[in-house]
């Protein structure tokens, strides 16, 4: 019963250990995208650099938020 429970401890500290490793994979590849976004706007309207600074900081801030909220809700089960 006792290496039971301590098994599930352990599953929940790789879980939120994965969880984390995913947001930072998120936060690269929604920069990534939305910086791209910006480059092809900026190339098509003749705006260079409006909207890829603009839409790259928009995916940072975005993506930190949503982390920190899942953060903060994670944080009430403990």
């Amino acid at each position: 019963m006792l290496l039971t429970r301590k098994k599930k401890e352990n599953v929940f500290k790789y879980s939120d250990l994965f969880m984390l490793s995913a947001w930072g994979l998120t936060i690269v590849v929604s920069s990534f995208l939305f910086l791209y976004a910006g480059y092809w706007m900026d190339m098509k309207f003749h705006t260079e650099p409006t909207f890829m600074l603009g839409l790259f900081f928009l995916a940072i801030f975005l993506t930190i938020g949503r982390f920190y909220w899942e953060v903060w809700q994670k944080r009430k089960k403990y």
